[in-house]
């Protein structure tokens, strides 16, 4: 026989965070004796709520679904969410939806993982903690076509959204721009399996023994395609071109190619890539390379003078904020929890505070930012090739 332990006793005999991810979690909380007392507390204040309040466990119910639906883009329907991943009749969730058939643990947990929710933030309960998702990229498991799949995929969902703006502090220079060209893009993927990943099928292969044309001709220009497609604001420093010149140099020094003329196309592409950004901020605009700016006013750029700690994206999608925090060079973990996206929000609305906005204003400031940026380039050259 099932459990059929309802909401009420869920909430009692659950931990803070009920979440089963159908991918790798990374759960930031207390110490366990901490959580004892957090969960003692949430025991006394759900008693307390229910006694001073008159909330009992059909309201809380239903604030669990009101949840669900304020994390759902507006032109989806609740029920038929609720009622495919249950795997019951529209009735049937709308009844669960309303209070009056009460939710199984079961059920609760399968929302919960699908939502990636927690108690905390269903009841607003402060517990300092806060639920992270994320897949972590290992040498066995990394695909780059799906790779490159779930990131069009990702970007046609935020694109799709009524309102939408993404914010990007770029500590590195933003991957789907090494997507303008083939061999840029081939080169970082060889890059990440040979030595982020280490992975032993590259550990004597050439650069130019590596062959991902057809994947990036199939994926690539779509990403960066969908990607123009989103307003943006980005925020660079003058060290944002760093990680792929670093990369140069390393491969040319440790002998990884064997074709001198393959390291002069690199870096041509690369400085490519830079003169379009420039064209861009000047446009306000985000394009591909060899289009004309269509006149859509989607794109913003400043220049952090300071410092970046690391590569940070914060997507609002219809009133909804999601942060993506990048670690490990290709893996990024994800959260919607309220308070840290709102966190997020106001720590990037300081980081452009201190910034030069360099898009369609400031030309003088713009021009010595990518004049920067290329020096750095004609030197990491010159070093390399002694052009």
């Amino acid at each position: 026989m099932g459990r059929t332990l309802g909401i009420e006793q869920f909430l009692l005999k659950s931990s803070i965070h009920i979440i089963i991810s159908l991918y790798s979690l990374v759960v930031f909380t207390k110490p366990f004796s901490d959580l004892v007392k957090t969960e003692n507390l949430l025991r006394v204040e759900n008693q307390d709520l229910i006694k001073k309040t008159g909330t009992d466990s059909t309201t809380v119910q239903q604030l669990f679904f009101q949840h669900i639906k304020s994390n759902l883009p507006a032109h989806m329907s609740l029920a038929e969410e609720i009622a495919t991943i249950l795997d019951i009749s529209n009735d049937s969730a709308y009844r669960r939806i309303r209070g009056e058939k009460p939710i199984t643990i079961d059920e609760m947990q399968k929302l919960s993982s699908h939502y990636h929710l927690s108690v905390d933030q269903i009841l607003n309960i402060n517990s300092n903690s806060i639920v992270f998702t994320g897949n972590n990229i290992t040498p066995g498991n990394f695909d780059f076509e799906l790779y490159l799949r779930s990131m069009l995929e990702s970007f046609k969902m935020i694109a799709a959204t009524g309102q939408k703006k993404m914010y990007y502090e770029a500590k590195d220079m933003p991957i789907f721009y090494h997507f303008q060209f083939n061999e840029l893009a081939s080169f970082k993927y060889f890059f990440w399996m040979k030595t982020v990943l280490s992975d032993p099928r590259y550990a004597k292969v050439q650069y130019e023994d590596n062959e991902l044309g057809d994947v990036l001709l199939k994926w690539g220009k779509e990403i960066i395609k969908t990607y123009n497609s989103i307003p943006s604001v980005e925020i660079w420093t003058e060290e944002s071109v760093n990680a792929t010149l670093h990369q140069l140099e390393y491969y040319t020094y440790t002998g990884v190619f064997t074709k001198k003329e393959n390291i002069e196309l690199l870096y041509s592409q690369f400085e490519k890539v830079i003169d379009h950004i420039k064209e861009q901020a000047e446009a306000g605009e985000k394009y591909l390379i060899g289009e004309k700016p269509a006149g859509r006013n989607n794109y913003q750029l400043y220049f952090n003078e300071v410092f970046l700690g690391h590569n940070c994206i914060l997507v609002e999608t219809d009133g909804i904020l999601t942060t993506f925090v990048n670690h490990g060079t290709l893996n990024y973990i994800t959260t919607r929890d309220k308070n840290f996206c709102e966190y997020s929000k106001a720590s990037i609305e300081n980081t452009i505070r201190k910034s030069l906005l360099i898009s369609q204003v400031s030309e003088k400031e713009r021009n010595r930012f990518f004049n920067i940026v290329k020096d750095k380039i004609s030197k990491s050259k010159e070093k390399t090739l002694g052009a």
